[in-house]
């Protein structure tokens, strides 16, 4: 049975047995393959630097872009609502390297999962914040996945579990979105309190 994160000898730490955390973990694999970074890195420091600004110096690269998931459009929103133009330009600009942050996060925190010891996942001081920032990218995605996109799409979720089937696959889903929202909001307090 889980244990929330409490401060525990300068570090955070959680009890998380093999299924929550095998769970968490593939939640988090499926983040992280929506979120990865769209440029493999050519080795060339100058096409790499101007490529991560949304320029291609590749002919190839000149080509039509494909629909954007939806799911990609909450985990990197729009950075100005009032003009599109804005918007794009930003998102060229930036959304390569938040890519990469996000990415980042989520391997800090696959990591500590899978190197839990006696169900104990423990995080140091650098590691609770990648941690928290990837279980808010899990559960944007799993929100969007399910159609959580207002309060009024929640409240309708959460009435909808009073009358589904047992084996209704939403109802697991909503059962992983509340665990992860519950395991976010013992970690966010943990750091709240310090170590």
């Amino acid at each position: 049975m889980a244990r929330a994160f409490l401060p525990e000898d300068g570090r955070y730490v959680a009890l998380l047995d093999d299924t929550e955390r095998f769970m968490i973990h593939g939640l988090m694999q499926q983040t992280r393959i929506v979120l990865s970074p769209e440029l493999e890195p050519t080795g060339d420091v100058f096409a790499d630097v101007v490529a991560s600004m949304g320029v291609s110096v590749a002919a190839q690269d000149h080509v039509e872009a494909e629909e954007r998931d939806p799911a990609l459009d909450r985990l990197l929103p729009d950075a100005h609502r009032g003009d599109d133009k804005v918007a794009a330009e930003f998102r060229r600009l930036t959304e390569e390297g938040l890519r990469q942050r996000k990415s980042a996060n989520l391997d800090v925190a696959m990591e500590r999962l899978a190197a839990a010891s006696d169900d104990e996942v423990a995080l140091d001081e650098a590691e609770a914040p990648a941690f928290l920032m990837a279980l808010t990218d899990v559960r944007l995605l799993l929100g969007e996945r399910m159609g959580m996109r207002t309060e009024e799409d929640a409240e309708r979720l959460h009435e909808a579990m009073e009358v589904i089937d047992d084996d209704d696959p939403l109802g697991y889903a909503m059962a992983w979105y509340d665990f992860l929202t519950w395991l976010q909001e013992t970690l966010t307090q943990a750091l709240m309190d310090g170590v």
